[in-house]
């Protein structure tokens, strides 16, 4: 069956701090080799909830060891103490952020890669295999158009329509282009089960962690009449919620940490949505 592709979403420049791979070539220096490799992440952050059910969609608790991060960094400048000595060791005098997630070394002591997307493509490609296609041949183009159609069509579409200081007019236009969005993904979904093809992928992964920041974070900034627009997508939550109910996503919602996460970092002002809840992911979080 032929896959009509999303709509293609132009890429915003991003430059984290380190970006190596694992490769298949010892020559490489990071080569795959089980119990090489860790992951540092919190869960009540959005990358590091992607990297965490991936990893367990993939059944590498023993090839790649998880360390869990406080939900809110312990750092002044957003990063964590935790993670401070791997920074220092892999950059000479590095004066930024101690951010997660990463994964790191062991045998070197140093980081890796700090680019969650890289991190858990190298994770399916060199561990993964026969256990989750989350990367099919042919869809990796697909899977990079969601992505980006997640964090700027729908993430940075729903932080300026509930932006704080920003005049109706722009709400309004940011809101219109977030529902476009929504409606196309509710279309999509009323006619698949998932979003390429009739098989999980890491295009579902980016989805669904984007779907449970919308109804965890974005809505309290929103306008009650707003969110009831937002949850009018049946197939959309429907999605969400059977994603919810897989061992693999609600073991790794911790919705007291996202609110902590929200708290300590949020400048914004509460709205009505905040009391108009979209799924009861407590339903699931933590289970599995």
């Amino acid at each position: 069956m032929s896959v009509t592709p999303l709509a293609a979403v132009p890429s915003v420049p991003f430059a984290p701090a380190f970006r190596g791979r694992i490769g298949r070539d010892a020559r490489s220096g990071h080569y795959a080799v089980p119990r090489r490799y860790r992951l540092h992440l919190s869960p009540a952050c959005p990358d590091g909830l992607r990297i965490a059910v991936v990893h367990s969609l993939l059944g590498l608790d023993d090839s790649c060891p998880v360390t869990f991060l406080a939900d809110v960094p312990d750092c002044p400048d957003g990063g964590h103490s935790a993670l401070r000595p791997l920074y220092e060791a892999s950059a000479h005098r590095y004066a930024g952020a101690a951010v997660g997630p990463v994964l790191s070394d062991d045998w070197s002591g140093r980081i890796v890669s700090t680019h969650a997307a890289d991190i858990t493509r190298d994770l399916a490609r060199h561990f993964g295999t026969g256990r989750a296609a989350l990367y099919p041949c042919g869809a990796e183009a697909e899977i990079d158009a969601v992505e980006r159609l997640c964090s700027q069509r729908i993430d940075e579409t729903a932080q300026r329509a509930g932006r704080a200081g920003a005049d109706a007019a722009e709400r309004a236009t940011a809101l219109r282009s977030l529902l476009a969005t929504l409606n196309s993904l509710e279309h999509r979904l009323t006619v698949d089960e998932y979003l390429i093809g009739h098989q999980l992928t890491a295009a579902d992964v980016e989805l669904w962690v984007t779907l449970v920041q919308l109804d965890t974070v974005h809505r309290h900034h929103l306008d009650a009449a707003a969110v009831h627009r937002i949850a009018d997508h049946p197939a959309l939550w429907s999605y969400a919620r059977h994603l919810a109910a897989h061992p693999s996503f609600g073991r790794h919602l911790d919705l007291a940490g996202i609110a902590r996460r929200h708290q300590a970092h949020c400048q914004g002002l509460e709205a009505a949505g905040a009391a108009v809840q979209i799924l009861d992911w407590a339903a699931h979080a933590g289970r599995g």
